[in-house]
Order: C-alpha cells, then structure tokens, then sequence
C-alpha cells in the first residue's frame, strides 16, 4: 500500500491565477534585466554588491529550504521514522527553494553568460567563500531531484527503475545531509570573511558556521510545520499536529542552543552592552531575540504544542527570526563605509516576490499531479 497520495483536484484555481499574475511581472522584469543591464532593475552599487536578492533568494530562502535536510537527519541519521509521511513533502519545498536560491544567483550575477566559470578549476578563486556556496547550492539542487524522483517513478508505476534507484538512495541521502552542512556553515564564514562591514552584534567570528546551521535547522524544521499547518487547512485535510508537535520540542533544544551560544559569545567579547545601545542594530537585535525567544516559550507548554494555532505561530515566529537574523547580519545592518546606501529597488522587490509566487505555484502543481503528501491515516 502506498503511503502517499495524489490530491487529484484542479490546479488551476483562483489563487493559481492570481500568483500568475505576480509570476508575469516578474518575468518581463528580468526580461528586462538581462537585455539591459542589472543597472536596469536594482539599487546595488559598489558598496552594496547584493541586495534583496542575494539575501533573501540564498541567504534566507535556503535556509527556509532546509526541511528536507533537518528532515532527513532526524528521519536517517537519528532513525526516527515517525516523521518519515513528512519527507516527500519537505523535499519538494527544499527542491523548490534550493532551486529558487539558484535561480538568484545566476539573475544577480553581473556577467550572467561567465556563470559556468564556476565549474571550470583552472578559472576559480578556490579560497572564495562563495565558490563553495555556489557549487554546494548547484549540487545540492541535483541532489533533491534525485531523491524526490522516486515520486515521480511512483506515479508512474516505473517499479523496476524505482528500484534501482532505492538502492543507490543512501548514497544521495548522505550527499544530502554533507552539502547543506556545507553550505549553510559557508555563509556564516562570509560574514566572518566581511570582518568590520558585519555589525558587532552579528560578528562572533569563528562561531558564526555553527550560528548558521543551528538558524537553519530551527527555519528548516518550522517551515515543514509551517507548510504541514498551512496544507491541512487549504486542502482540508486531517492536522498533522501530533506528528508536528514532536518536530516544536526538536526546536525548543535547538534555539535554546543557538540563543546560549550567541550571548556567551557575545558576553566573552565585551559586546552584551551594544544590546543597549538602541540604536539600529540594537532595536532589530532586540526584535530578533523576542522572535527567537517566543517559540520557546509557546513550545515548552505540552499543552500548547499539541494544538494546531499555537504551533503555527510559534513556527512563524520561528521563521521570521532565522530570516531576520541573517537580513540583518547581510543588509540591513551591514556597513560597506561612508557614501553608501541601500534601498531595493520596486523592480527588485517585483522580481522576488515574483519569483516567490512561481515557487508556490510549482509546489500546487505538483502536489496535485505526484503522490507527495502522506495518506491522512499515516
């Protein structure tokens, strides 16, 4: 018995074409962009060399993706096969996101058409940060394809190829759990890389990789919550909220590690009194700590996390804390030197929010046509 199903219902809805909408500007936009220059479409200079894209598109949107990497770590390495109904589903939206983060890259990047210099070892930098972060991302795209094909073989009913492919699955799932490893610890390397540009309250040096795989997983695993919550009410579907309740207790030890190392850290370098200093950095710090600090407190009642608003929105506290804190660190505090300034552009925001929308569209597309989420008795 298959433990998935296809949800069998019409794609194209109004909500469907409403996203659409969004998805057309953003296309004529980068139609724009890439016929005309990046100069075109986006307030970035020389001391801003990325802006909303890069930050939200790679920065948060991967960290967002990382359901199916958290997923397959407590599901793998931790042998925990009570959340395994989820794992399709994280894929597809870790598949999506990754994808999406790629896809920003590649539109961000200046001279767009040089992009395969990245794969060429004769033309690459290897002590750039962000040559690993590009390969990690590229082939972390290619490895979610891989995983999530057994989907797509399943409704097909390619049984025999679907087997051959099982039994080569734990060496991509491996691959799975190394390359976002990777990649997320990279981008708390670039801030320590940036050195004086990071603001003091964001730069803890040699911890930051450890600061960035802890966000991640907290985002990772509240996006699966987020979109499990969110699901079950769009497509009146059965909660999933005694599975999910297990997923906000992994939370609870995971933010209160994140939280303990960064004000130690912050406490070991003489810095705790910059919290105080209401300024910039200290108000969104201070904003940030409170999203950090509500799911906590929401998640360590057992009684709050079995029920299904609670748990929602302590996951949507949870994700915009890890967003804020690496918006923060990348852009809004960021410090290039005098004479510089930052504010995206409209056509920029059109674009990401664009592209976000293509994201969503996908997800209910496939979810309508491929067997991704679990029977409602598993």
């Amino acid at each position: 018995m298959n433990h998935h199903v296809v949800l069998n219902r019409p794609w194209l809805t109004r909500p469907f074409l409403v996203l659409s909408v969004f998805a057309a500007i953003a296309l004529v936009l980068l139609g724009v962009r890439f016929t005309s220059g990046i100069g075109s479409v986006t307030n970035l200079s020389g001391g801003y060399p990325w802006g909303i894209w890069v930050v939200w598109d790679i920065v948060v949107g991967t960290a967002l993706a990382c359901g199916g990497y958290a997923l397959a770590v407590t599901v793998y390495v931790f042998n925990n096969g009570r959340y395994h109904p989820l794992i399709r589903s994280a894929l597809l939206t870790s598949l999506l996101g990754y994808a999406l983060g790629a896809a920003g890259a590649f539109i961000d990047m200046g001279r767009y058409w040089n992009f395969y210099n990245m794969f060429l070892p004769w033309q690459v930098n290897t002590h750039a940060v962000m040559l690993e972060v590009g390969l990690c991302v590229f082939s972390y795209v290619m490895v979610l394809a891989i995983e999530f094909l057994p989907t797509v073989l399943e409704k097909y009913k390619a049984e025999a190829l679907q087997k051959k492919l099982n039994s080569l699955l734990f060496f991509f799932i491996a691959l799975g759990i190394l390359l976002p490893t990777m990649h997320q610890s990279s981008l708390g390397s670039f801030l320590i890389a940036m050195g004086w540009k990071v603001h003091p309250l964001w730069q803890t040096l040699e911890l930051q990789p450890l600061l960035a795989i802890l966000s991640a997983f907290t985002m990772g695993f509240a996006a699966v919550i987020f979109e499990a919550s969110v699901g079950s009410v769009g497509f009146r579907r059965q909660p999933e909220t005694p599975m999910l309740a297990g997923l906000g207790k992994i939370i609870i030890a995971l933010t209160a590690a994140f939280l303990v190392v960064r004000f130690t850290t912050l406490l070991m370098t003489g810095k705790l009194g910059l919290i105080f200093a209401f300024d910039l950095g200290s108000v969104m710090f201070l904003i940030e700590t409170a999203l950090f600090i509500y799911p906590v407190v929401v998640l360590s009642s057992a009684t709050r996390r079995t029920q299904g608003r609670p748990l929602l929105y302590a996951a949507v506290s949870m994700m915009a804390a890890g967003a804020l804190y690496r918006f923060d660190a990348f852009m809004i505090t960021f410090n290039p030197g005098e004479g510089y300034s930052y504010f995206p552009a409209l056509p920029e925001v059109l674009i990401t929010v664009g592209m976000v929308a293509i994201e969503i569209m996908a997800y209910l597309f496939i979810v309508k046509q491929l067997p991704v989420l679990a029977r409602e008795e598993h």
